[in-house]
């Protein structure tokens, strides 16, 4: 794939980038349509890969940790929160995170579910490196619910 005009999810939720091999920037596709890449929150019409995100049920839970390896302030979340300051975080970033349960998040790097976004499925990141992030800025985070 190279450019895309429109995309419709018939089932699932895929994460999508902008560079083959799963690299650059992601963008998540969830049931419905985007009739334009704009619909994607993507600023062009270049899709280079894409893959199913794995969902295995619906219960989540994920720890945010100020600083890397697992340490550091961190915050427990098993719901959507639009400004992760107001969970008691007391800066932005976020520098690993460990994922429960059975669902993945997207992490947004503004609030109210703005910004670049980092798709994270269980499992344990010890950096933001890890989720293909430039920065360990997170301001807000969501569920990735799965309807067909």
């Amino acid at each position: 794939m190279n450019r895309v005009n429109s995309i419709r999810v018939e089932s699932g939720a895929w994460i999508c980038y902008d560079h083959p091999d799963f690299k650059g920037q992601q963008y998540i596709l969830e049931h419905g349509e985007y009739p334009e890449f704009q619909r994607w929150n993507s600023h062009n019409d270049h899709m280079g890969s894409c893959k199913p995100i794995r969902m295995h049920g619906e219960h989540y839970r994920i720890e945010l940790f100020e600083a890397c390896n697992f340490s550091g302030q961190c915050v427990d979340i098993c719901d959507d929160c639009p400004f992760l300051q107001s969970r008691g975080l007391s800066k932005n970033c976020i520098n690993s995170v460990k994922v429960y349960g059975d669902g993945a998040w997207v992490m947004y790097e503004e609030p109210n579910f703005r910004g670049r976004m980092y798709i994270v499925e269980r499992g344990n990141y010890c950096s933001h490196n890890e989720w293909q992030a430039q920065n360990p800025n997170i301001q807000s985070i969501r569920r990735v619910v799965n309807y067909f």
